[in-house]
C-alpha cells in the first residue's frame, strides 16, 4: 500500500480562497483552534497591527463559545488568517447577520469586502 501525502496550504494558498469566497460570496470550511467551522467571510484585509484578518459569520461546526441562533450577532468571528488549516470552499448558502458594521476593530485596511 502505497504513502498518500496531503498538500500543504501556504498562507498563500489560504488567503487566495478566503479572498475568492468573499467576492463570489461562497461559505468555507476550515479548521480553526482545532475546530471545525463553517464559514461566510465577510471581509478581508489587515488589524491596526499590520495581521491579516478575517472577518466570518459562522454558521456552522464547533465553536468554544458555541453558536447562537441564525442570524445571532453573537456568530460573528475576527481570525488570524495564519490560524486557518484545510480551507476548502462550499457549495452552500451564504449566511450574514444584519449586523456587520462592527469589522473595523477586525478589519482596519480592507483588501476585500462582500458589500463591495
Amino acid at each position: 500500500m502505497g504513502v498518500i501525502q496531503a498538500k500543504i496550504q501556504t498562507v498563500e494558498d489560504i488567503y487566495r480562497l478566503v479572498r475568492t469566497a468573499v467576492v463570489s460570496k461562497r461559505p468555507i470550511r476550515a479548521i480553526y483552534n482545532s475546530r471545525d467551522r463553517w464559514l461566510c467571510p465577510h471581509r478581508l484585509g489587515r488589524n491596526l497591527e499590520g495581521q491579516i484578518r478575517v472577518l466570518c459569520y459562522q454558521y456552522g461546526g464547533e465553536s468554544s463559545s458555541g453558536l447562537r441562533a441564525a442570524g445571532s450577532p453573537e456568530n460573528w468571528r475576527c481570525i488570524g488568517l495564519e490560524k486557518l488549516r484545510r480551507v476548502e470552499l462550499l457549495e452552500d448558502v451564504w449566511h450574514t447577520a444584519p449586523n456587520h458594521s462592527r469589522p473595523q476593530t477586525c478589519v482596519a485596511v480592507v483588501d476585500v469586502d462582500a458589500e463591495d
